[in-house]
């Protein structure tokens, strides 16, 4: 059931020059999924007046405590990043779908770039609760881009890859060693050309693959239409339908 809730902010954690990480408290915290989203409004500047959508990195609903990674893109995620301490901030959530859950024996690899590491990290440890061993396979382009490492590290055996060599595996997500191994199922959330790859060779290697998008989210609720995506069964709202979609449903294949 969705709920609007003022958090009150626990942290506000710069990691790069554009990445921040917030902590924000509400005692009654509904609970929430790997794969869905929450939708913040941006007090204190009247030309910002849409929510801006951002992944759930984790959650925990019997502590209140919620966890958000945010990338800085524009006016809005910018006035995010300079909240202090104690701060209250105004947020719609859940939104969206969530992941399929695997069978007990599948062998999973999930796939995250930039901000997409965030519902790859909730989704990962979602699995481990339930007795499953995913992988995590990120793709960034320099070490300095390796946040929140520890954290990932503890959810799943992470791999990753750097454009420029500097950690991990130099070259692309789907490039990287671990792709000699067989799966089952591949998840994935990152930017589009990524996706597209990921999704690429799973088709043709008959795994089944799930990927969350990251289209531009307005209004969370399907009124807007911004974030419409083509189907195979026609154009569908990524905020109300996903954004978490079966590759096989999208037209990204011929």
């Amino acid at each position: 059931m969705k709920k609007i809730i003022d958090f009150t902010v626990r942290e506000n954690r710069p990691l790069t020059d554009t990445l921040f990480f917030l902590t924000l408290y509400a005692p009654e915290l509904p609970e929430v999924a790997a794969g869905q989203f929450v939708n913040i409004k941006v007090e204190g500047s009247p030309e910002i007046f849409l929510r801006r959508p951002i992944s759930i990195f984790d959650a925990d609903p019997a502590a209140g405590l919620l966890y958000l990674l945010i990338k800085i893109a524009g006016k809005g995620t910018a006035r995010l990043a300079e909240l202090k301490k104690g701060e209250k901030l105004n947020i719609l959530l859940p939104l969206g779908n969530t992941f399929t859950l695997p069978g007990k024996e599948e062998r999973i690899l999930l796939v995250g770039g930039g901000v997409g590491i965030a519902p790859m990290h909730f989704l990962a440890k979602t699995l481990r609760q339930k007795g499953l061993h995913p992988e995590l396979l990120i793709g960034v382009r320099s070490c300095s881009d390796v946040v929140l490492r520890e954290n990932l590290e503890i959810v799943a055996p992470l791999h990753c890859t750097t454009e420029d060599g500097t950690f991990g595996e130099k070259g692309f997500p789907t490039a990287h060693s671990v792709w000699r191994k067989t799966f089952d199922r591949i998840y994935c959330c990152g930017p589009d050309p990524m996706m597209r790859a990921v999704a690429d060779h799973a088709f043709r290697k008959g795994i089944a693959c799930e990927v969350s998008l990251e289209n531009t989210m307005a209004c969370g609720i399907g009124a807007c239409l911004c974030c419409v995506t083509e189907t195979q069964e026609g154009h569908k709202c990524v905020c109300t339908e996903g954004p978490v979609f079966n590759t096989k449903a999208l037209k990204w294949q011929n």
